[in-house]
């Protein structure tokens, strides 16, 4: 386990997607002391315009199941290993988060909202990376799905925006090229 903090430059430069985790389970505590350091994120009048679903532990199984039945409709067609490896990208990360925002009906608010908690998701997965756990940020198509929102409770006028996995790993995965400040800025006036 890391003893020594990151620099904040190196936690951004040095963070991955993890996308293979290795099925090591997250410590409920660790996590939830990640969403309380994360909750500094900068958002408009403090709103805090986000709320989390959180599964770690026990209740792991139950939320396989339903993404089993959500993610891989025909499964029951399915051999048993066939089905286990469709479901590898779901058992092995050892914790999830599903972070929920208000559809706010008026445009500035919803949009200064996804904002705020397009901050409170990036702090989250610095503040893993920080403790040597990795973190992936998914939008899968079933998370507007009645049945799957129905699971989450998630209430009329809001909408789950990310779908986090969070767990350990054992290969890094390599960096890829970004662009640089010369290919994305224009100086003022030219």
């Amino acid at each position: 386990m890391n003893t020594q903090s990151l620099s904040i430059r190196e936690a951004i430069l040095n963070r991955r997607s993890i996308k293979l985790f290795n099925g090591q389970p997250v410590d409920r505590e660790d996590l939830l002391t990640i969403i309380d350091d994360a909750v500094w994120a900068p958002n408009h009048g403090n709103r805090e315009p986000w709320r989390l679903v959180v599964a770690c532990g026990p209740e792991l199984a139950q939320l396989h199941e339903l993404l089993r039945d959500i993610a891989v409709p025909k499964w029951r067609e399915l051999t048993a290993e066939e089905l286990e490896n469709q479901m590898k990208k779901f058992t092995l990360p050892g914790g999830y988060a599903f972070v929920i925002v208000p559809e706010d009906v008026r445009q500035k608010e919803r949009l200064e909202d996804l904002g705020a908690a397009a901050s409170f998701i990036q702090n989250m997965q610095l503040l893993a990376w920080d403790k040597g756990i990795g973190a992936c940020w998914k939008t899968p198509p079933f998370l507007d799905a009645p049945k799957f929102r129905e699971s989450l409770k998630v209430a009329q006028g809001e909408r789950v925006i990310a779908m986090l996995q969070f767990g350990y790993f054992d290969e890094l995965p390599k960096a890829k090229a970004r662009k640089t400040a010369e290919q994305i800025v224009t100086t003022f006036g030219e």
